[in-house]
């Protein structure tokens, strides 16, 4: 070995930076000794000529008549690249200005939703059905380790103002290891004929593997779901079973409302984004006739729009969305009821959070892959349909675009490549904040704030720019993850991730 390799051999450098500077040194060394016949296969491809005695040259000669070729190339080849930096500057410039006008779209969107719910019609066609013969319903209450808030969920629903011989509460306890079972039971006690637990102790795991199970055995044509950390207000039920007298009502959505709000900053910021996305958002959406979303909880479903439909899909993470696009497919009509409260545990800690939202956007991301296109090309739909369900398929992949087009126009904008005017970055500045915001437009949240009559709460609005933050971070990390999962030859296996509950769990003394 020459010794100029065994001292570089000897430097304190890491495995990979050893092993490079051999390579380039082997290549130098190669590319010399054998200049002539490499430089040969060069000219064919590259305009040079080689001197007639370049073979006969001493090994420095040759290395610098190589340096200095390349040094003679070197203004074509510059001359080469800056075209394909041209080409690739027109590329990035075009994908940038599609992100714009995404983002310009979903804020029109926005501030559309946000007119109409101020100065619009206000839709609530089943709202005065009070007195009716009420039809038999089947209650779903999904848990799974929900010792500390099941029996609170048990309470309410026993409470509700709806007939008590109409309504049949089916507790769905998905392998649990703590005592939810045995809760569960106590009430199957105490309340005789009321409750009909099941109890699940094996098949595919997740809320939709569950639900399906449940299902076989339901008898009535209308079943209500709720988590298990739910507390219903007593006339809820019948604000979500009236839109049923409608026969063209596959679904109904209630409005979800927390209860830990002044537990941290983050309960209070997810206060306002649930404000903003139901009393804005779907109710808007609800008026304007378009495609209001079944949240999988405080919802109801008619069974024969369910059957009609495929049924509970179980390979899905977000089984609501996943039906509220495949009712619609199948001409059934989801109903958005404002006034029918419920109230509900958000997460408290940040992690917590994250990993909720990581959740949501990997299930709404499949669900974008499976139906976008059969939306697309359906020919039944109304256009305004077709717009509102792909724009809702399409928000939990905003956030990855955002974060590329950020790239793109910092990159080009400070390189001084690119042909966007200012005003073009400033506007996508602006949509970006406006449209995702903390998944409700920021003018959304204040319109809700003024819509509840608690208007104070506006003076937290600045600090949703850290939940904007966060969530544009978490839904890209999950989109890069589904992406991962795609081309593993053994796909990670899906599983109920559910959020933790802080309730204190009751122990008799």
């Amino acid at each position: 070995m020459p010794a100029s390799i065994c001292k570089l051999v000897a430097l304190p450098l890491s495995k990979f930076q050893r092993w490079a500077f051999l390579a380039v040194f082997s290549a130098v060394a190669v590319c010399a000794h054998f200049g002539s016949r490499s430089l040969e296969v060069f000219s064919s491809v590259l305009p040079i000529s080689l001197p007639a005695d370049f073979g006969g040259l001493a090994l420095g000669e040759r290395i610098f008549g190589m340096l200095g070729y390349f040094v003679s190339i070197l203004p074509q080849t510059l001359a080469e690249f800056q075209f394909s930096v041209s080409w690739l500057v027109n590329v990035f410039v075009s994908i940038f200005l599609l992100i714009l006008l995404l983002l310009f779209l979903y804020t029109v969107r926005h501030y559309h939703f946000t007119l109409n719910r101020l100065f619009g019609h206000q839709r609530h066609p089943y709202i005065d059905i009070d007195s009716a013969d009420w039809p038999k319903i089947t209650i779903f209450i999904a848990a799974h380790n929900e010792e500390a808030v099941i029996a609170g969920c048990l309470e309410a629903l026993l409470e509700v103002d709806y007939p008590a011989d109409k309504i049949l509460l089916m507790p769905l306890n998905d392998r649990s290891s703590d005592r939810t079972r045995e809760i569960i039971d106590e009430f199957v006690i105490q309340y005789p004929g009321r409750i009909q637990p099941f109890h699940r102790t094996s098949g595919k795991p997740g809320k939709a593997a569950a639900l399906k199970d449940a299902t076989e055995l339901v008898d009535t044509d209308i079943i209500i779901v709720f988590d298990a950390d739910y507390v219903p207000a007593k006339g809820l039920i019948k604000h979500l079973v009236a839109p049923f007298f409608d026969p063209e009502v596959g679904a109904v959505m209630g409005r979800v409302v927390p209860q830990n709000v002044s537990s941290s900053l983050l309960t209070r910021l997810l206060d306002l984004e649930r404000s903003a996305g139901y009393q804005v958002d779907q109710q808007a959406r609800m008026n304007l006739g378009l495609v209001p979303q079944y949240g999988g909880t405080v919802g109801g479903i008619r069974l024969r729009a369910l059957e009609s439909s495929g049924g509970w899909h179980d390979d899905v993470l977000a089984e609501d969305t996943d039906l509220t696009i495949r009712f619609l497919l199948n001409n059934w009509k989801t109903v958005y009821q404002n006034r029918a409260e419920c109230y509900e545990e958000v997460p408290e800690e940040w992690p917590a959070r994250v990993k909720q939202i990581k959740r949501w956007a990997k299930g709404h991301n499949q669900a974008l892959y499976r139906h976008f296109r059969k939306i697309l090309f359906m020919s039944g739909l109304k256009p305004q349909e077709k717009l509102d369900a792909m724009a809702l398929l399409g928000v939990y992949a905003m956030s990855p675009l955002l974060i590329f087009g950020w790239v793109i126009g910092i990159v080009l904008y400070y390189c001084n490549l690119s042909p966007i005017p200012d005003l073009a970055l400033s506007l996508f500045a602006m949509s970006a904040f406006s449209v995702l915001g903390n998944f409700a437009a920021f003018f959304e949240i204040a319109a809700a704030v003024y819509l509840d009559g608690s208007q104070q709460r506006i003076r937290l609005l600045p600090f949703t720019v850290i939940g904007f933050l966060i969530s544009m971070t978490s839904i890209s990390m999950a989109t890069l993850e589904m992406m991962a999962d795609s081309v593993r030859l053994n796909p990670r296996e899906l599983k109920w991730d559910k959020t933790p509950r802080y309730r204190k769990v009751e122990v008799d003394a």
